[in-house]
């Protein structure tokens, strides 16, 4: 039997687990190699990820000694080497499946929720702006897609909404699964982004950031001055999740009983971009909602669309309230050289002959039926915000459904 130097330790309960480098688990799931002659370990990064399906971090002894030109029979070398920080490059998610999910809606619970709220024009035009898909893993599921700003699909969470009330089917089990998961993709890499990350193309507005998709899709509706993105859970709100936001002003919007957690988070994320922290649910809340968990939504969803629109809303109200200022220092936010960049089709051809032919077209007034799935109410403001999307994300293959929808309603008019 061989007897190696370096050996990934030993379970001896959760204290010989540690949290992994890469995916940053809580739920500590790396391994780290000892050195049997001293029994210390080799460096922090120096390990195994056990959760080998989504994950699959591995970096090995071999690896680190090389990397940093260090012998074998060098003592307490980790005493005097730098840790290096190992980026690992992630996988995608092809854009054929999400194209393939924009679709079938009046199978899709959450879908159906939200044309309970608003008309059709609106929930379309959130389905297009937030590639709201469906999925078959689930009867009725939906998929919110996290695209980032290179137009790269990382992943996509599945989840169930009862139809009446939009809330999460939570029984007999908490029906989420990630799209990665659900393909049983080998070695996928998985790093994820924020919800709705594809959209701060747009420099002039404020960022808001939520904890939940759907929070972030119904506040884009009643608060359009922002842009909406998500978190997807309460501990989500990371360092490396919020780079992508350097220089910006966010505002964070927290569920109730997470606005300490976020206040605090906001201050240690301030070197980033410039963090304030909204107070609403917090002071508006009754105790019976409080002890429901409401959220952004909940308490939005309990004014009229049309009047609260029209009734701008008091700063107090809306605006983010903080106690102490937090202070910014700004620092130089390296960009990831382990992402490259997509290789872009060009459309312009496409969208100048879009853009002459509905320039001199005669539009309809009224409603237009595009597909099974949409309606059409305002066909100018449609094919406006349409075309600006495609010159934004020109040749970019997740955007390609802005460019089908144009050309079906061409083939209408």
């Amino acid at each position: 039997m061989t007897n190696y130097r370096y050996i990934l330790e030993p379970y001896k309960g959760i204290s010989s687990r540690y949290i992994c480098p890469e995916c940053k688990q809580r739920n500590k799931t790396f391994t780290l190699y000892i050195d049997t002659e001293t029994g210390q370990h080799i460096n922090s990064n120096v390990g195994r990820c056990n959760r080998e399906t989504s994950c699959g971090f591995h970096y090995s002894p071999k690896q680190y000694f090389t990397d940093n030109n260090i012998s074998n029979d060098r003592s307490n070398f980790q005493l005097r080497v730098k840790p290096k920080v190992i980026e690992v490059k992630p996988n995608f998610i092809e854009p054929e499946l999400l194209k393939a999910s924009l679709q079938n809606y009046d199978a899709n619970n959450f879908i159906i929720y939200l044309n309970s709220l608003f008309d059709k024009e609106i929930t379309n035009g959130l389905i297009s702006k937030y590639f709201i898909g469906t999925s078959k893993y689930w009867n009725n599921a939906t998929v919110f897609w996290q695209i980032d700003t290179k137009g790269k699909i990382r992943t996509g969470k599945i989840m169930l909404y009862n139809n009446t009330t939009g809330k999460r089917v939570k029984q007999p089990h908490s029906f989420i699964q990630w799209v990665h998961s659900a393909l049983k993709l080998e070695n996928f890499k998985l790093k994820q982004s924020l919800f709705g990350e594809h959209l701060i193309t747009d420099k002039l507005k404020t960022i808001a950031i939520v904890e939940s998709e759907k929070t972030a899709i119904i506040a884009s509706v009643y608060l359009p001055q922002f842009i909406w993105l998500a978190v997807g859970s309460l501990t989500n709100l990371t360092n490396d999740k919020c780079k992508i936001l350097e220089g910006r002003k966010v505002v964070l919007f927290p569920d109730l009983k997470a606005f300490d957690k976020w206040n605090i988070r906001a201050k240690e994320l301030s070197h980033i971009a410039k963090f304030t922290i909204s107070d609403l649910l917090e002071s508006k809340a009754t105790d019976t909602e409080k002890e429901n968990g409401f959220d952004l939504a909940d308490y939005l969803i309990k004014f009229d669309l049309a009047t609260f629109l029209k009734n701008e809303p008091k700063s107090n109200e809306i605006e983010p309230i903080q106690n102490k200022p937090i202070i910014i220092k700004p620092i130089a936010i390296e960009p990831q050289q382990t992402i490259k960049p997509i290789i872009k089709t060009d459309w312009n051809n496409d969208i100048m002959e879009l853009e002459a032919y509905f320039k001199n077209a005669i539009l309809p007034h009224g409603p237009i039926k595009l597909n099974h799935c949409s309606i059409i109410t305002d066909v100018n403001n449609f094919i406006d915000t349409h075309l600006k999307t495609l010159k934004i994300n020109n040749g970019k293959p997740t955007f390609e459904p802005y460019l089908n929808r144009l050309q079906q309603l061409k083939q209408l008019i």
